[in-house]
């Protein structure tokens, strides 16, 4: 009974330090949802296509991560840059982006504006999700609070900035204006690669200036997500 019990602690321990922080933000943005909630089901499958993601972005970066080194010092300042900006984030993003599309692009709910910034964060929260018991399981519970103050809401503010152009792309593909909605697409994988790039090279520099720019930037992408998510949510329109 008493192993059981200890069993029952430890996992709800690790549960809520891993999964925890990203099932918070996902009912933040489910709750915002205010004209008309997107079904389970469907934001259940975002979130296996988040997970999914992990796949293709180890992949591309495990092969742009030892290019890079042919090209670039990897004990230069340059190299932090170019590995956050254009293999890391891209990677990332980029694998986000596709399932994002996948599996919502032609989604009979995909009905409302704000229905984009629901999708792109439940499943870049699905892929935080992941990261996250990766780290727990190989670092410890140690990293858990810095992730969860961190690392999963700077994830869920990539998200918010994708689906703020994911959903415009859908609104001028509906009206019938397919070049529009192509670049707003672009924008929605850009805007999320440039605000991941710009994280992760503050957090890779060693450099001392880096660590203050680095949480200026946390604290005011944050206030600027938290803003955009109410002005969607209260300007939301039908696509």
């Amino acid at each position: 009974m008493f192993l059981a019990t200890l069993f029952d602690t430890i996992f709800w321990i690790y549960f809520i330090a891993t999964v925890g922080p990203a099932i918070a933000l996902m009912a933040v943005i489910y709750n915002q949802d205010k004209v008309e909630r997107e079904p389970l089901p469907l934001l259940m499958k975002l979130i296996g296509g988040g997970c999914l993601a992990a796949i293709p972005a180890m992949i591309l970066e495990s092969v742009g991560e030892p290019l890079l080194t042919k090209f670039i010092d990897p004990g230069s300042p340059l190299y932090s840059v170019v590995l956050a900006f254009l293999v890391v984030a891209v990677a990332e993003e980029g694998s986000k982006f596709f399932f994002l599309r996948k599996f919502s692009w032609r989604s009979p709910y995909f009905d409302y504006r704000f229905d984009g910034i629901v999708y792109a964060v439940f499943v870049s929260l699905g892929f935080a999700a992941l990261e996250n018991i990766e780290y727990v399981a190989g670092y410890g519970l140690s990293v858990a609070p810095s992730r969860a103050l961190l690392a999963i809401p700077g994830h869920f503010g990539f998200a918010v900035f994708m689906g703020y152009f994911y959903g415009r792309a859908k609104l001028w593909e509906d009206a019938g204006h397919h070049a529009r909605s192509v670049a707003e697409q672009w924008a929605a994988v850009l805007s999320a690669v440039f605000f991941h790039g710009f994280y992760d090279a503050c957090a890779m520099s060693k450099q001392t200036e880096a660590g203050v720019i680095f949480l200026i930037y946390v604290v005011a992408v944050d206030l600027i997500v938290f803003r955009l998510v109410k002005h969607e949510s209260a300007t939301d329109e039908p696509v």
